[in-house]
């Protein structure tokens, strides 16, 4: 394979420095990107070469167009539907920032930190029906600092995603892409055996008390009865 066709679903930051990156590799065309209306990161890079835009919260097996390679998710919290998903030829990849099957979910980074790993890393995998459960394709690992251990979890997690995982992650697309360019196609199944999934920490679920008794023992004061 010499032409890789892409489309891109993500935002912020991390979007644009994946079209950045795309837009780099000899043979991959943007061909589309979904993002949410008024992003200043990738919607606006996506403006500026005027790549067709789909807005967030729109995309599906009809909207999506044609004669795509691939898809990629870079920080897109976009649901991909199975339509969606079987509209390229040869799928989506995405990155999660935990060395899956561990530290399934949103959080991922927080959890790392909150359950005082020692080791984390970045995982390109292919997307599927479930949250964060597709094939492996490629991974790679890094230290926890003992020091990110005295902060607040949320400011240790951004840290960390800043120093470390989002330069893996750029790294770990890199590779799957010119990989795949020249028809190498990794695909490892997660084992069950081995996975967590922990919930979002911005979202307190009154059906996941756990957070909440996370906070209560950091607040002594904090009382269940109100």
């Amino acid at each position: 394979m010499n032409r890789l066709r892409v489309f891109i679903s993500g935002q912020k930051y991390f979007g644009e420095e994946v079209f950045d990156l795309c837009s780099k590799i000899d043979g991959v065309e943007i061909v589309g990107i979904c993002v949410p209306v008024g992003d200043r990161y990738l919607g606006r890079k996506a403006q500026l070469y005027n790549i067709p835009i789909i807005p967030a919260g729109s995309l599906n097996g009809d909207t999506m167009p044609l004669g795509v390679d691939l898809g990629i998710t870079a920080h897109s919290f976009d649901y991909i539907g199975a339509k969606t998903r079987y509209r390229p030829r040869l799928g989506w990849i995405g990155y999660h920032p935990s060395l899956l099957p561990r530290h399934r979910g949103r959080s991922s980074i927080e959890w790392a930190i909150r359950m005082r790993d020692v080791i984390t890393g970045g995982t390109v995998f292919w997307l599927n029906a479930g949250i964060d459960r597709g094939d492996i394709a490629y991974q790679d690992w890094c230290f926890i600092e003992p020091r990110l251990f005295a902060l607040p979890p949320n400011e240790a997690a951004r840290e960390l995603w800043q120093c470390e995982l989002q330069q893996m992650g750029l790294k770990l697309i890199e590779t799957a892409l010119k990989d795949i360019l020249k028809g190498v196609i990794i695909k490892r199944p997660q084992s069950a055996d081995l996975s967590t999934f922990e919930p979002n920490t911005e979202v307190k679920d009154i059906y996941r008390p756990d957070l909440l008794m996370i906070e209560e023992k950091a607040s002594p004061s904090t009382s269940w009865h109100r």
